[in-house]
């Protein structure tokens, strides 16, 4: 399920859990704020009811969410544009969104066709972490202290090494596979959260 599945079922967003490298979880309080049995709850979410009575979620294909994923539409960059180097965090988001944006070019030119999407090859840990970024955004939406910039930074960062590690495309003369096409399926969703131009 994805986040705004659940949230549906919940009543509200449930709230991304770890790392994600190994297992994509979710915990929720929504029983008990909502005074409903949480075993009627779990069921309906194939979760687990911990002792404290909040509802433990484990998401089998958490690549599943990238489909789901809305542009954001955040406060004006509050970022300078100089110095274009790691340390400043407006340079670090910009240059993900051009390198997700990137990708969507390169795909085109490289042959990655966009369908078949396999979300469950999104496994790498790499991936995962961007996954991970992303399953916050229902709940943040919500917040009325989102703190958006942190979060697009740590996004941004995530994507970085995402692109670096686990490339979209294919390298060389490797033809393009299945991976490919979720991964940039992935960047495409990166692509509609971090602001930013679409060459650096």
């Amino acid at each position: 399920m994805t986040p705004e599945q659940l949230a549906e079922v919940l009543g509200e967003p449930p709230v991304p859990e770890g790392t994600w490298e190994r297992e994509a979880v979710y915990i929720s309080a929504a029983a008990l704020r909502r005074g409903v049995p949480p075993a009627s709850l779990a069921a309906r979410v194939s979760g687990e009811v911990l002792d404290n009575g909040f509802l433990r979620i484990v998401v089998d294909v958490p690549g599943t969410l990238v489909d789901s994923v809305e542009p954001l539409d955040v406060p004006e960059d509050p970022w300078p544009d100089f110095p274009r180097t790691w340390a400043n965090p407006g340079f670090v988001v910009r240059y993900a969104h051009a390198r997700a944006a990137a990708v969507q070019r390169w795909a085109r030119d490289l042959g990655v066709p966009a369908e078949p999407f396999h979300p469950e090859l999104l496994a790498d840990p790499r991936d995962r972490a961007v996954l991970r970024l992303l399953a916050e955004l229902p709940g943040r939406r919500l917040s009325r202290s989102p703190g958006w910039e942190p979060y697009l930074v740590r996004l941004a960062t995530a994507y970085h090494d995402a692109h670096e590690l686990a490339p979209a495309v294919p390298m060389g003369d490797d033809p393009p596979a299945p991976v490919h096409t979720a991964r940039v399926r992935l960047a495409a969703a990166v692509l509609k959260v971090l602001p930013g131009p679409e060459r650096l």
